[in-house]
């Protein structure tokens, strides 16, 4: 089960120079939106935004950026780093939908049924003849 607290992302969002003006109207659409909270980067060109997995993911805020006419930084340091966020938060959203096992509260009922599909003991079809070495 994934923490709460790690669903919380901060990412930056990297645009492109041209054209000018486009940082200032995706702050303005960006904040907008409901549980999403935007600010300025420390960079020219940048803004961080702050959303819950639960309800954005970086690859779902970029793409409607995009198809709003919002140009991104394609530089290769940004678009890798962009692919390795997409990736992981991805995952992590996959990993929400599947329920949780919990193997600590019951470990020894897991670990006895482990052992019980292996040959040991009495259950062992090794001839007794061949279980010693001499």
């Amino acid at each position: 089960m994934i923490d709460p607290v790690e669903l919380n992302k901060r990412r930056d969002i990297v645009f492109s120079a041209e054209p000018p003006g486009q940082v200032a109207r995706a702050f303005q659409l960006l904040s907008g939106l409901p549980d999403c909270t935007v600010e300025y980067g420390d960079t020219p060109n940048t803004l961080r935004v702050t959303y819950s997995l639960r309800h954005y993911t970086l690859s779902g805020l970029e793409d409607g950026l995009s198809k709003e006419g919002f140009q991104l930084d394609h530089s290769p340091l940004h678009s890798i780093g962009r692919q390795v966020i997409y990736y992981c938060e991805d995952t992590a959203c996959h990993n929400l939908d599947i329920p949780a096992h919990p193997t600590k509260k019951n470990e020894r009922e897991v670990f006895v049924k482990a052992y019980d599909h292996e040959p040991h003991g009495d259950h062992d079809d090794t001839p007794p003849e061949l279980r010693d070495y001499k």
